[in-house]
């Protein structure tokens, strides 16, 4: 069997230096970063039949030479470092916080915001639309904005617009799906969001519902529009639906949240919680915050699902039994629990 020597890399939180290794698997990128599988030895990992150890691929030495039949990490092989990943997703959400101020001031018509569940998409647009709300509260001035969840007809829809159709209003549809799937509604959507210096927007049939609410058959839309969605557009099925989403989207301005793979919610959980934001309100006294996320790392796999939502889940748990939390953890968040 090969061997490997270990200059320097981590093992569970403890510092490995210069250990000599039977090596089982070669170095393989993980979500939290480069690891190497090896059989433990008499000082490290004993009573394991294998364990994994974080390293970085140029403090691995081959002891005679690397294993033809193994391919070791190379530079150009491994996936950006955790900090490079880490700082281009806050970019992005940083982004996204500076497009909703200017969809509040007007300076913006529409946007679209898809990515992956539970990442953070909702609470960072809303965030914002908050902050401006302390601020006309203040000024003793009418919401501008309203956030609209589930289902939703198009006549609806037409009703909606109407009553958020003056300037700086911002009406956000969060994970409301069913707007984006109906050929009417999306017809509806490309009006208001025209590119036209006038955006005007009809219901062309008689609706009992437009006559109680006292609304128009037709009016001029002002306001702007936000979708928070976790559909991918590109990866569409249906060619009709893609086409009418392509036409709604050279409408908005579109952010990708490019959080693909389970190491990108990973780290995007990691870099929340270096700002200390994720696990404000638990106030916990000492490192049970990095304890989650570290058993989220450990277990991202198994885990239902990777999102900001399992991390306060399992935090939940450690309130709840603070010497049973992962036991517990792996009973309610995991796939094939016993």
């Amino acid at each position: 069997m090969s061997q490997v020597i270990i200059k320097q890399g981590t093992y569970r939180g403890a510092e490995v230096h210069n250990q000599t290794f039977d090596l089982v698997k070669d170095v393989t990128q993980g979500a939290k970063g480069c690891f190497i599988t090896v059989r433990p030895n008499e000082d490290i990992g004993e009573g394991r039949d294998k364990i994994r150890i974080t390293v970085d691929p140029s403090n691995v030495e081959y002891v005679g030479g690397k294993p033809a039949a193994e391919k070791a990490a190379k530079v150009s092989d491994v996936v950006e470092p955790d900090e490079v990943v880490m700082a281009r997703i806050a970019e992005r959400f940083d982004i996204l916080d500076e497009m909703t101020r200017a969809t509040l001031e007007g300076a913006v018509r529409g946007m679209i915001v898809v990515g992956p569940p539970g990442v953070g998409k909702s609470y960072g647009v809303i965030q914002q639309l908050e902050k401006a709300e302390l601020f006309n509260k203040v000024r003793r001035v009418a919401p501008k904005y309203e956030v609209i969840k589930g289902a939703m007809t198009a006549i609806g829809l037409y009703a909606t617009l109407y009553k958020h159709s003056d300037p700086n209003n911002v009406l956000v549809f969060d994970d409301c799906d069913s707007v984006l799937m109906d050929d009417l509604s999306l017809n509806i959507l490309k009006a208001a969001l025209d590119s036209g210096k006038k955006r005007r927007i009809y219901w062309n049939s008689d609706s009992s519902l437009l006559r109680k609410e006292d609304i128009p058959n037709s009016f001029d839309f002002k306001g702007a529009v936000i979708f928070i969605t976790n559909l991918n557009f590109d990866n569409l099925k249906s060619k009709k639906l893609q086409d009418h989403l392509n036409a709604l989207r050279s409408r908005c301005h579109y952010i990708d949240t490019a959080m693909h793979t389970l190491r990108d919610r990973f780290l995007r959980i990691r870099q929340i919680h270096s700002t200390g934001a994720l696990f404000d309100h638990y106030h916990f006294q000492g490192d049970e915050g990095d304890q989650v996320v570290d058993f989220m790392g450990e277990n991202i796999e198994r885990l239902n699902e990777v999102s900001l939502r399992m991390a306060t889940k399992i935090a939940d748990l450690m309130k709840i039994s603070p010497t049973r939390w992962q036991r517990l953890a792996e009973t309610t968040c995991m796939k094939n629990a016993f």
